[in-house]
């Protein structure tokens, strides 16, 4: 497939055709039928593309061990839209407590589906583009480590597979992106490849 620009990934974010054609998505350990977006909590997520020179990166990061929920796994930049905040602005005001990303650097493009999750949020991934040299600074307390996931990997069909274990008494599917030092599955993995669909079409 050949390298997506700029304009080209702005366009498919912008398209309600193409949009249309992608679903909100459930954390795989959920029960479709007991979610009910309307109760869910509102939440959102910076999807931060990241244009080097070398080629373009999905920044991610890693949670720090010591949190009380999802410690140690990988997720986007996040958290909980506040009372008379958008999406936009949770995902960009996450990101600068998170990983000391300047709020007036990202250039918005557009939203994902939503993703619910089994724990009861509603999560809206933000696109953001992102122009180097970047100062990141992760806050200790929740941020472990930044990394990044190249656009190529995203834009190759037979990069996210499924694996399947028994967890709570039956067995679960989820996905999972390769990376050579971090396991990208749940909300993340599931966010990638929406955007992976959305991209490649």
């Amino acid at each position: 497939m050949l390298p997506l620009s700029r304009r080209d990934i702005a366009a498919r974010l912008a398209d309600p055709a193409r949009l249309a054609q992608l679903s909100a998505t459930t954390f795989d350990d959920a029960d479709p039928a007991q979610l009910d977006p309307a109760r869910a909590v509102a939440a959102a997520v910076l999807v931060p593309i990241i244009w080097h020179d070398s080629g373009p990166g999905v920044l991610l990061t890693l949670r720090a061990t010591r949190l009380s929920a999802h410690a140690g796994q990988v997720a986007f930049p996040g958290g909980r839209v506040e009372a008379g905040e958008t999406a936009e602005a949770a995902a960009l005001r996450e990101a600068a407590e998170e990983v000391g990303l300047d709020p007036r650097l990202p250039l918005l493009r557009g939203t994902l589906p939503d993703h619910l999750t089994g724990t009861g949020y509603r999560i809206t991934p933000v696109v953001g583009f992102l122009d180097p040299p970047l100062t990141l600074t992760p806050d200790p307390a929740e941020v472990q480590a930044i990394f990044e996931l190249p656009l190529s990997v995203v834009l190759d069909p037979a990069a996210p597979r499924r694996q399947r274990r028994e967890w709570r008494g039956r067995m679960r599917e989820y996905w999972v992106w390769p990376h050579d030092q971090h396991l990208i599955w749940g909300a993340t993995a599931a966010i990638l490849v929406n955007l992976a669909t959305l991209l490649r079409r």
